[in-house]
């Protein structure tokens, strides 16, 4: 018995988790967590994997998640909404299709176009949530495989005005020119137009000592969540009319230049064109201003006098004083000049470029900043170099190995490019990537009728979007966790992140499926398709532009806090004085920019008139519609609509009034109202909400078909940026008609 007697065989070694820490595929917080992967359970699927997320220590989440990063791994894996191949539309059915055969059908369809109908009739579409290196290669692709003009991106719809004013007063284009925690030393921070505490709610930890002063100022039509933290003293909320920000901010300029409170020695030394912003203000005193802005000219006059004694007190030794804007007063006709006056404002109080305070915009998407910096935009090329300067033009097309006339000139903004398309001065082709512009873009219905009349349709996503529906190409794509990738966070800070799953097996990058379709258009100029290879050639392609990635090598980030610009001295190989500490961590690059000059060839900061089109009292236009987000959602929902326990807490668009005006509309909370604008209608239910003015509703724009917001904005655009009004639209809400004999 002995003899046949066997030892028990040893338990096979339990495999270890793995644990990747990178940044969140959301908001440009780009909160910093920790993806746990667990070991599969099951040897023949991936849907069993769990992965583990947790916040990870980072100055600008410090350790939190909101609920849309804590859930953000629902969406990793082989989901059966996921899509795994290309699909190609056979009729009026999208029909799966080997890669060989989709990419073989774009690139002669878009020869065939372009045989026809010249180079423009191909029309490129981007995102702010493209890495650095998907923007950089998308607009590269555009200007050297097809030679075309026609390309702009989502970023146009949310950043374009804040990006215009800080170029045209500041000379640069730098959401947050100061690291973000400059921000828990302030006393008094003005937020116009953002509600961080829903959209980006590990933000709200840096106003803790401004509202521990009392000093937080929140501008917004609507009692939002981030002005309810103005209550018990810690702060004070203005509700102005929706459109109301401008002839408010200028009334407070006002105020601060007739009773001498601008700080003119910091005028004279850092800023040009004083006297012409003053005479545009010289009207708007603050009887007028109560007129239009929908604020009393006593709480004007109490907020030019608060900021100017926090100023004064911070240049004494005291705590800085921030102003800071969102989309809420930038995504209007008058956007540009809205953040020029704050902008102008900052300027006034002495602030931008000091250790007393300053300006910032907050940006929305993930790579909000980083995606408009690298080429995908109508007028840019990469380094935020302009497509019409000769010097700009020459630097890349060198970089490019082309001549600086093969590059194409400026396009089509995203909405003139959206609202032509198939017509005769339109794209017959459009290539959409990383965007759902069926939910997104303003006037939909008119889009969605321009992108049936296209010759060809290709989208690129992870999801069967609303856009995908219509396209003729659908190509699968990889999500934030399966690919390594750079981005630029709100404070211009360069990020690294890093792969910690597998892609579903047929999922590609966007740089294989560029670098693919350039191959098989014959371009001269190939495409790198790994992402380490793509940062190495935009590093050599900003170097010397505003926006200088040179000097932070692909290993290295994430060893050091790297702020562009950055020029091509790399400390990480020669250590030299242009690395700092910054709370705690090191630091290279610009993490303050402004402190010596502004970003004009002068050094100086550009003051200049401001006028107001067509003012108009709060009760002209009747009932007006606002849009935004929602804690739970992110911009057109294709993400966060798949996730259970977001979509559970708000699952369909509402609209929120307030319950004196749904009393005379004769609105029943919980049921459902019609919106009706000049340019379509939608459905919502209804919600009660007294924290807004009475003459407003609130939307929020993550929701498709009848549930669309953007069937009633009107695409009525800032003539400076382009940018398409969204919060400020006259609408009639009316009890939705009864379906079935009930209520719908």
């Amino acid at each position: 018995m002995s003899e046949l007697a066997t030892t028990a065989p040893a338990p096979a070694p339990t495999p270890a988790a793995t644990a990747t820490r990178t940044h969140c595929p959301y908001c440009a917080l780009q909160c910093a967590m920790t993806l746990t992967l667990e070991p599969a359970t099951s040897p023949t699927t991936r849907t069993t994997i769990p992965v583990t997320v947790t916040g990870a220590e980072f100055p600008t989440n410090r350790g939190r998640l909101c609920r849309k990063g804590a859930t953000s791994a629902v969406l990793l894996g082989d989901r059966p909404d996921r899509l795994t191949t290309p699909l190609i539309r056979d009729s009026a059915t999208l029909r799966e299709a080997t890669w060989d055969e989709a990419l073989d059908l774009v690139a002669s369809r878009i020869t065939a176009l372009q045989q026809s109908h010249g180079r423009d009739a191909i029309g490129v579409f981007g995102s702010g949530s493209l890495t650095n290196e998907k923007a950089y290669t998308l607009g590269k692709f555009a200007r050297t495989a097809l030679r075309t003009s026609r390309i702009d991106y989502n970023g146009r719809f949310c950043m374009a005005s804040a990006a215009k004013a800080a170029t045209e007063v500041l000379g640069l284009d730098r959401g947050l020119p100061f690291p973000l925690t400059d921000l828990d030393a302030a006393c008094t921070v003005l937020l116009l137009g953002s509600n961080v505490a829903d959209t980006m709610p590990p933000f709200v930890q840096h106003l803790e000592k401004a509202r521990s002063h009392g000093g937080l100022i929140v501008v917004d039509p609507r009692r939002s969540a981030t002005a309810q933290l103005t209550g018990d003293g810690a702060g004070h909320h203005l509700a102005p009319a929706p459109g109301g920000d401008l002839p408010l901010l200028l009334s407070v300029a006002h105020v601060l230049l007739a009773e001498g409170l601008a700080d003119e020695d910091y005028l004279s030394r850092r800023t040009t064109g004083l006297s012409s912003f003053r005479r545009s203000v010289a009207d708007w005193w603050p009887e007028r201003g109560q007129s239009v802005s929908g604020i009393s000219a006593g709480r004007i006059r109490w907020l030019a006098r608060h900021l100017a004694a926090a100023a004064r007190a911070s240049k004494a030794g005291g705590d800085p004083v921030f102003i800071l804007t969102g989309r809420g007063v930038e995504q209007h006709r008058d956007g540009t000049d809205t953040a020029k006056a704050a902008i102008s404002l900052a300027l006034l109080l002495g602030l931008p470029g000091t250790r007393h305070g300053g300006y910032g915009t907050l940006t929305g998407q993930g790579n909000g900043q980083g995606g408009r910096e690298m080429g995908q935009k109508a007028d840019q090329l990469p380094g935020l170099r302009s497509i019409t300067d000769p010097a700009d033009r020459e630097a890349t097309a060198r970089h490019w190995g082309i001549p600086a006339d093969a590059l194409p000139g400026p396009g089509l903004p995203a909405t003139q490019l959206l609202h032509t398309l198939g017509t005769e001065h339109g794209v017959k082709a459009l290539l959409v990537h990383g965007a759902n512009v069926v939910v997104s873009a303003p006037d939909v219905q008119r889009v969605q009728e321009g992108l049936r009349s296209l010759d060809l349709l290709v989208v690129c996503d992870f999801f069967r979007s609303e856009t995908a529906e219509f396209a003729d190409v659908v190509l699968p794509v990889l999500q934030w966790a399966e690919e390594d990738g750079t981005l630029t966070n709100l404070e211009g800070r360069l990020l690294r992140r890093s792969r910690a799953v597998d892609g579903p097996e047929g999922a590609r990058s966007e740089l294989w499926i560029l670098a693919e379709l350039a191959r098989r258009l014959d371009s001269a100029v190939p495409l790198a398709s790994e992402p380490a290879e793509v940062f190495e050639e935009i590093r050599r392609v900003t170097a010397g532009s505003r926006a200088d990635y040179s000097g932070v090598a692909w290993d290295r980030l994430g060893e050091v806090a790297a702020y562009w610009p950055l020029d091509d001295h790399d400390p990480g190989t020669h250590p030299g004085p242009q690395e700092v500490t910054v709370s705690g961590e090191p630091v290279i690059g610009a993490p303050r920019v402004f402190t010596e000059s502004f970003g004009h060839p002068d050094g100086k900061a550009h003051l200049g008139p401001i006028l107001v089109r067509d003012p108009q009292p709060p009760s002209a236009q009747g009932l007006t519609l606002t849009t935004g987000r929602l804690m739970e959602h992110y911009q057109s929902g294709t993400q966060t609509r798949r996730v259970p326990d977001l979509l559970g807490v708000h699952p369909e668009a509402t609209v929120s009034v307030h319950p004196a005006t749904a009393g005379g509309l004769r609105l029943v909370e919980g049921a459902h109202a019609e919106l009706r604008s000049t340019s379509g209608s939608m459905r919502a239910r209804v919600v009660f909400d007294s924290g807004l003015r009475t003459d407003t509703v609130f939307v929020p724009f993550h929701f498709a078909g009848r549930g669309a917001a953007n069937r009633l904005t009107a695409g009525l655009l800032d003539p400076q940026s382009q940018m398409p009004e969204f919060k400020n639209t006259p609408v009639t809400l009316h009890p939705a008609p009864f379906v079935d004999g009930a209520r719908s």
